[in-house]
């Protein structure tokens, strides 16, 4: 399948096992195809879309074959939903190949680091069933060095690698990659556990390599070697994405911009020099070259006087990411007074309820704001944002569709206004960061806050909810929450009342992640006729115990019910852990000791 514009509208994914194990048997059609399958195949390798695909390939068995031959990307969701046999076997023709791991609270470390998903043994089989493998992105895989070193050489036609919050690899592996993918367009290094051990990995890339298009090595922390960086940038003549690392400093990047005119999103390197070789005004002059610019990352340390350097591009930038620059409300406003196009926006918390009135106003096309605590551990700051910035956004951008949002207060009415004035989220993410925290007003649940989100908001997609809940939200959202199909809980609800509500209300639900929270052993039975339709349940630190979990594995045989136990000496008769997904593979035959597979 050609690949995507990265532009353009994607559509949304669904497991590969949705497309390998259909439950539906296929039956000779009894009219035979009226095209070749030369033609059809042709034909359906023009969809994009994942859950069309697997749609169309359960209509007869000519149109699986050739949904079969045609297909080039693969997604998958969950590494141990399927087997790489499994995958070469359905699809002898991949090109490209989406592969996720780990559950999501590994980001909160609540994963132990030796749990599983090595990306190796995808590796392996893929070498002799797609030895054409051209694209590989992964997410919360575990990788070594060995693997990617493996990966290096066994697919000559290599062309794009992404690593997003994977671990076990150090900049060795890098430099296999650099080394030995001669026609490499991608990689793309991001939020990684990584041994960084210096940046020579840089270095190793070919004079011959001028093929690269995306570079990006922004998560990394040790000096690169800026001579070989610059040669590599001026050779690349294609390249429209460059993320660079703390380390590049303005002087560097002045010189960088010289050969990449072209760059569609960039990530600079520190915004803040003592010395630099000439004034301010060549720096912004420099920007003016840029005419591509869509996406500006990075801008490190940022001070007032630098800021204006982006100015000349800021009015095509679609997407502004501050995240690691701790601005203040009025070197925000002063920003956004130029950014008009902006749909979307990631901020530090920093910038205060003042700065959110500034994204209010100047930022009417805004689609996506996601506002992150500049230190979520410090319990004694009491500045940041508050309900009231995210009033203010609301008010004045219409279109948000997506945010995610860290406050340490919050009001139900707030949040009912911020419901009626943006209607069309799809992705909502409210964060207060005091678990059980009420409504600082009325000192009542903020019960009727996500209430108002799930009744008014009817697209919504995703929803992860926090403060002081009772099990009314449970009931709302089994009720309203037609649509949701990812749902995120902590430390809320009552009683088991509150997930069989879910369970039983949201028809498209394909994840459900609960971390301390009193759902018991009735809550999880309560999704015997759920759990196959969905991608995978996460729970922690409930009161489930392990005679449920026996009871669920033995019930559904094609689910596989995980449960990882805590340190010795706990009760072992609650399941501190448990982890349940489909899959068309089995039990996993690589699981750790504290693991246990019922």
């Amino acid at each position: 399948m050609p690949t995507m514009d990265p532009n353009r509208k994607k559509s949304k994914p669904v497991d590969l096992v949705d497309s390998v194990d259909s439950r539906v048997e296929l039956t000779e059609s009894t009219r035979s195809c009226p095209f070749p399958d030369e033609v059809l195949e042709r034909v359906l390798s023009l969809i994009d879309s994942h859950k069309d695909r697997s749609s169309v390939s359960l209509v007869c068995k000519d149109w699986y074959n050739a949904e079969r031959w045609s297909r080039r990307h693969v997604f998958i969701g969950n590494c141990y939903s399927v087997s790489p046999e499994i995958v070469a076997a359905r699809f002898p023709r991949i090109r490209s190949v989406t592969l996720k791991g780990k559950p999501r609270f590994s980001d909160f470390n609540l994963v132990p680091e030796d749990w599983g998903a090595d990306v190796h043994p995808w590796l392996s089989v893929f070498s002799s069933a797609y030895p054409f493998l051209e694209e590989l992105r992964l997410k919360r895989m575990a990788v070594s060095d060995e693997s990617l070193e493996f990966l290096a050489t066994s697919f000559h036609g290599f062309k794009a690698l992404s690593l997003l919050s994977c671990d076990g690899f150090s900049t060795d592996g890098l430099k296999a990659i650099a080394s030995h993918c001669k026609n490499l367009t991608e990689l793309d290094i991001q939020e990684n556990g990584i041994d960084d051990l210096g940046g020579h990995w840089l270095s190793c890339f070919p004079e011959s390599q001028t093929s690269l298009e995306v570079l990006n090595f922004a998560s990394l922390n040790s000096e690169v070697s800026f001579d070989a960086l610059e040669k590599l940038v001026s050779r690349c003549k294609s390249l429209r994405v460059l993320k660079l690392n703390r380390n590049i400093s303005l002087d560097q990047l002045q010189k960088l911009l010289l050969h990449c005119p072209q760059l569609m999103e960039l990530g600079t390197g520190t915004f803040m020099q003592e010395l630099i070789s000439g004034p301010v005004t060549e720096f912004k002059n420099m920007f003016s070259n840029c005419r591509k610019l869509v996406t500006v990352s990075g801008l490190w340390d940022a001070t007032p006087l630098y800021l204006p350097v982006i100015y000349p591009v800021c009015a095509s930038l679609t997407f502004l990411n501050l995240s690691y620059a701790t601005l203040q409300s009025s070197e925000l406003a002063n920003l956004l007074f130029h950014c008009r196009s902006l749909r979307r926006l990631w901020l530090l918390d920093t910038v205060g309820d003042k700065g959110l009135e500034a994204v209010g106003s100047c930022c009417p096309l805004l689609e996506e704001l996601r506002v992150f605590p500049a230190d979520p551990f410090d319990q004694e700051i009491f500045l940041g944002v508050t309900e009231s910035g995210f009033v203010s956004v609301s008010r004045g951008c219409p279109k948000l569709r997506h945010v995610l949002y860290f406050c340490r207060q919050m009001t139900n009415a707030a949040v009912a206004t911020i419901a009626r004035n943006c209607p069309d989220f799809t992705h909502f993410r409210l964060c207060i960061m005091n678990p059980g925290q009420p409504d600082y007003l009325t000192k009542e649940p903020m019960d009727e806050a996500f209430g108002a989100i799930v009744k008014t908001c009817t697209k919504l997609q995703r929803l992860a909810v926090s403060g002081l809940l009772t099990d009314r939200t449970f009931e709302y959202i089994g009720q309203h929450a037609k649509n949701m199909e990812t749902l995120s809980v902590a430390f809320a609800g009552n009683s088991d009342l509150g997930m069989e509500c879910v369970l039983k209300g949201c028809p498209k639900l394909r994840k459900l992640e609960i971390r301390d929270c009193p759902f018991g052993n009735a809550a999880l039975l309560s999704g015997l006729t759920k759990y196959e339709s969905m991608r995978s349940l996460w729970m922690s630190a409930c009161n489930v115990t392990m005679n449920a979990c026996r009871m669920l594995a033995k019930e559904k045989p094609r689910l596989n019910v995980e449960v990882m136990r805590d340190e010795e000496g706990s009760d072992d008769s609650q399941a501190h852990k448990v982890y349940v997904y489909r899959s068309v593979a089995g039990p996993r035959r690589d699981a750790p000791p504290f693991v246990l597979t019922l």
